[in-house]
């Protein structure tokens, strides 16, 4: 399938940073794709799977997104898109933990992650050179192509919450593709949990 207009749709999705939370608190927020994905291959038809070809993100100090951070926020995240989490809605959650849930480059489920330092926090961290900055993501030519059924949007907090709530949203860039059998096999394997 291309990447063009005819074939490319948008999903989105947004999670909560709330604020008490502590270091190592995991927020998520789980998007059903079941409509997009069917991993099961009938007769001559073939399989389907959701290939994600560009994540947009931004955040904001408003649930519908319209109002920038303030110079004042306070707090560092590190965000993610988890193939087949299921980690459902969590807000200041640390019981939920290990390489599956992860934001991390050598996190197969990962289809896109950042760290994200508001802007009190880059005074404090002035020497670091992980300023907000997207660590991981899809392109137009090598999609994340997932077939399972949800996706999930993750925020685990850095040293601290944020002292102020705040959202992250994304905007996937999607299409629907066919697989061939063997793909499909070896798609379903590697996003096991």
């Amino acid at each position: 399938m291309a990447y063009d207009i005819k074939d490319v749709f948008y999903l989105d999705t947004q999670v909560t940073l709330p604020t008490g939370g502590s270091a190592g608190d995991l927020q998520s927020v789980q998007l059903d794709l079941s409509a997009y994905i069917d991993p099961i291959a009938r007769g001559n038809a073939k399989g389907t799977g959701l290939a994600i070809y560009k994540v947009h993100y931004d955040v904001s100090t408003t649930s519908p997104g319209f109002r920038p951070v303030g110079s004042t926020l306070e707090g560092i995240i590190r965000a993610g898109l988890i193939a087949g989490a299921g980690l459902g809605t969590r807000s200041n959650d640390s019981s939920v933990t290990g390489n599956a849930n992860a934001a991390t480059s050598d996190n197969p489920l990962c289809i896109w992650g950042m760290d994200y330092y508001a802007p009190e926090s880059l005074v404090a961290n002035a020497s670091s050179t992980n300023y907000n900055r997207v660590f991981i993501e899809p392109s137009e030519k090598v999609p994340y192509v997932v077939v399972r059924d949800n996706v999930c949007l993750t925020a685990v907090f850095g040293n601290q919450d944020v002292d102020t709530a705040a959202y992250i949203a994304v905007r996937m860039e999607c299409a629907q593709i066919k697989l061939d059998q063997a793909t499909l096999n070896q798609l379903l394997r590697t996003q096991t949990v």
